[in-house]
């Protein structure tokens, strides 16, 4: 291939390196109304007065909206494709708080120092009540964190507003309890890992005003442009075709922005003064009133018989959702559906779970998307089997592991068609030098190392919902213009979508000019999530260049004077195989834009009945001082199948850069509560992300399967990078100094006191 499986520069590079990049704030104009959130200091209340008069007299104040100024209808703010699975559970502003941080009240002005002091003096009685704070306890509490009778649930997911259920579901094949019971060896343990978050550079922010024609336009750093609009239609109760919503650069999303936290505050300013308006979250907003990973409680029983033979799989999940469900129903799912089919040899399997309401911050989407709890608990379990049977984990694995052309019963039925875990097991093993460092090895200085393994899947969008469509059009001088719905979010799709039309096109990339996401001009894309853009928004790609392929011919036979199927298009001129007669495609793109010819355009959407699943094997090696229980990530070897990989350098980057977060999700990133709700991880200074100090050495190779339901053979790569840390930490910490820890993160503190119970 000329283009694709070729590491080119990012078609943005030199604007992102010169500074010259637009983002959210930069568009936003001089004059626009700062909105600021009062929120509440209370994790469950009711207000039952609220007082603003002295706020609204102030100068510069323009106004200062309360629950009493909202539609009384609720919508949910997850960017899901229609009818969205999270319950509708939502309005803009509610009488009901339910955590702290929770939105009081709106105010907008024309300075920032204006609007902060309007904040302190509006004045707020609340009615404060017991709020839900253990998860645990959540299901059938006799406090209800939502009550309230319009609350809906859209879709069949087991939702119960009056049992503080989000969610609840069992799948199951087989008889797992009679397998279990057959065993030889069964693993009964149960796993815990904490919220986290995406932390991105550019906090939720969100400019709004309205145009010549009355409509509501929105200019947002968010990841479902689409998703966005039906979102603002619903909360505002407006008609869609008044909303248009436009995505500028975004400095990074990790999933955070697949929920709408920011766009409804400002796009309420706006539709009631008639006034532009931008809200930008401070960073401790944005740790205390976003969307961060969904904690879960993992209950895992595995069997086996004294061979190594894995049988059979029992999962039960305890999600923690929050106040609100956007995301709970779906991210559970990917905790037994992406980490059960691991196992190609199981018998049987169960997958149960609960998504339960707490008056803590709500959870939304973040990389990995369920995914990455699961496969924490699983591979630790499975970790923990290796150990019982005194076998190497990698060996264990081996035995076990799915291999291309199986059905996996646990992933939707689906069949594995491309599959190269096998190898990757083998490669990441040399990478590591796994058979002369397994277990552990004394450094002589109070330290020791240890190695340890893990595996992971994921998808490629989401089967039967995600869909993806792109337009490209010939213009004058014959350069392209590639129209995506897409939304490029630092990682590169923008690229990758060029480098496959040129691959179709047999152009240059230069040639291509793309365009983001603009709902009024863009053709429909579900949006950036799911790891879809590569393989779902790809083939989209690659069937909109066979049509305007196809198109440019007939176009060119039409001016030849001769049929097309005389015609051959070589990615720079229609020759008439016949006559040799020839016409450029620049000279084509000229004449289609004289007289009264018909544009030169193709548009095609593509929305697949299978989720290829990529794989990945990870390997650490980390240092523990015996003395404090300090571990030290020393070198991480990871190898990914992700089908053909489109860019090599994009796909590293990405690789890299989810494990440094799977890193710190595994050893330092914690949110803690007070006993009152209080979120004390409001700032980088008490929410630890790792430094490139902190993550040792990370090396990435490919081991590349061919998927043929995908692009070029290629399937998605974006999530499946942060899901081996965790599992594979806790196990180089296990074999180096035979502490388990079954809670994330793994701190100091914890090794010390295993290490202590040990002796």
């Amino acid at each position: 291939m000329r283009v694709v499986n070729k590491g080119v520069q990012k078609v943005d590079a030199k604007a992102l390196v010169t500074g010259r990049a637009v983002y959210t704030n930069d568009i936003a104009s001089s004059d626009s109304l700062i909105v600021k959130i009062v929120r509440s200091p209370h994790a469950h209340a009711l207000i039952k007065e609220i007082n603003t008069a002295r706020a609204e007299a102030l100068p510069g104040i323009e106004c200062v909206l309360t629950y009493k100024d909202c539609p009384n209808k609720r919508f949910t703010l997850a960017g899901q494709t229609y009818p969205e699975p999270s319950p509708y559970d939502r309005l803009i502003l509610d009488q009901r708080v339910r955590f702290v941080g929770d939105a009081v009240a709106i105010v907008a002005g024309t300075s920032e120092a204006a609007v902060k002091q309007a904040m302190r003096l509006i004045k707020v009685k609340y009615e404060v009540l017991e709020p839900v704070l253990d998860f645990r306890t959540a299901k059938d509490h006799p406090i209800l964190v939502h009550p309230e009778e319009n609350w809906r649930s859209l879709c069949p997911v087991g939702a119960d507003n009056k049992r503080n259920l989000c969610a609840h579901d069992v799948s199951e094949s087989g008889d797992v309890d009679a397998v279990l019971a057959s065993c030889d060896y069964v693993i009964d343990r149960v796993y815990h890992t904490k919220a986290n978050q995406q932390a991105m550079m550019e906090t939720f922010r969100t400019y709004t005003y309205m145009d010549a024609y009355g409509r509501l336009n929105v200019v947002s750093s968010t990841q479902v442009p689409f998703h966005v609009r039906r979102i603002l239609g619903n909360a505002l109760d407006i008609p869609k075709h008044k909303i248009r919503v436009v995505k500028p650069r975004i400095g990074g999303g990790f999933g955070a922005k697949q929920t709408s936290v920011s766009e409804i505050y400002p796009a309420l300013v706006t539709w009631k003064t008639g006034k532009p308006a931008k809200l930008i979250y401070t960073r401790e907003e944005s740790l205390i009133a976003s969307s961060p990973r969904h904690e879960m409680e993992i209950h895992v029983r595995l069997g086996a018989d004294k061979e190594g033979n894995i049988r059979g799989i029992d999962l039960y999940t305890l999600s923690n959702t929050g106040a609100f469900g956007e995301h709970g129903p779906t991210t559970v799912g990917l905790s037994g559906h992406k980490s059960i089919p691991l196992y190609g040899s199981a018998e049987a399997f169960r997958f149960s779970y609960d998504v339960v309401y707490t008056n803590v911050m709500s959870a939304g989407a973040y990389r990995g998307y369920g995914a990455t709890q699961g496969i924490f608990a699983l591979e630790s379990a499975v970790n923990e089997l290796a150990q019982t049977l005194h076998m190497d984990p990698t060996v264990l694995r081996a035995k076990n592991m799915v291999r291309e052309g199986q059905v996996m019963p646990a992933y939707y039925g689906e069949t594995t068609k491309s599959c190269a875990l096998d190898r990757c097991l083998e490669r990441a093993k040399e990478m590591i030098g796994w058979d002369e460092k397994y277990p552990c090895y004394d450094c002589g200085n109070g330290k020791v190392r240890g190695v340890g393994v893990a595996m992971a899947m994921q998808g490629s969008g989401i089967s039967g919902v995600d869909t993806g469509a792109v337009e490209i059009k010939v213009n004058d001088d014959g350069f392209y213009s590639l129209m995506i719905g897409a939304t490029d979010m630092g990682t590169g799709c923008d690229t990758i979508l060029t480098q496959m039309a040129a691959e179709c096109l047999e152009c240059e990339m230069e040639e291509i000019v793309v365009h983001g996401v603009d709902t009024d001009n863009s053709p429909y894309d579900c949006g950036s999530y799911a790891s879809s853009t590569t393989y779902v928004t790809g083939m989209a790609v690659v069937k909109t260049c066979e049509t305007l392929r196809k198109k440019i011919c007939e176009r060119g036979a039409e001016y030849l004077g001769c049929s097309a199927d005389d015609v051959e298009f070589d990615g720079e001129k229609v020759v008439n195989l016949k006559t040799k007669e020839e016409i450029t495609r620049k000279e084509i793109g000229n004449r289609v834009m004289c007289s009264s010819n018909a544009p030169l355009s193709a548009t095609e959407a593509f929305s697949s009945p299978v989720s290829p699943p990529p794989f990945m094997v990870g390997i650490a090696e980390v240092e523990i001082d015996k003395e404090t229980g300090v571990v030290e990530p020393i070198d991480y070897a990871a190898v990914v199948d992700c089908g053909t990989v489109v860019n090599p350098n994009l796909a590293r980057v990405q690789t890299e850069g989810g494990i440094a977060q799977g890193i710190g999700m595994a050893l330092y990133e914690d949110i803690v509560y007070s006993e009152k709700g209080k979120n004390y991880s409001n700032s980088f200074m008490q929410y630890k992300i790792p430094s490139r100090l902190d993550v040792g050495e990370i090396r990435v190779e490919f081991e590349s399967s061919y998927e043929p339901t995908g692009p070029f053979g290629a399937k998605s790569i974006g999530e499946i990078v942060i899901n081996t840390p965790s599992p594979a930490i806790s196990n180089a910490i296990q074999n180096a100094v035979g502490v388990i820890v079954r809670e994330l993160p793994i701190t100091a503190e914890k090794v010390y006191r295993g290490m202590t119970e040990k002796e």
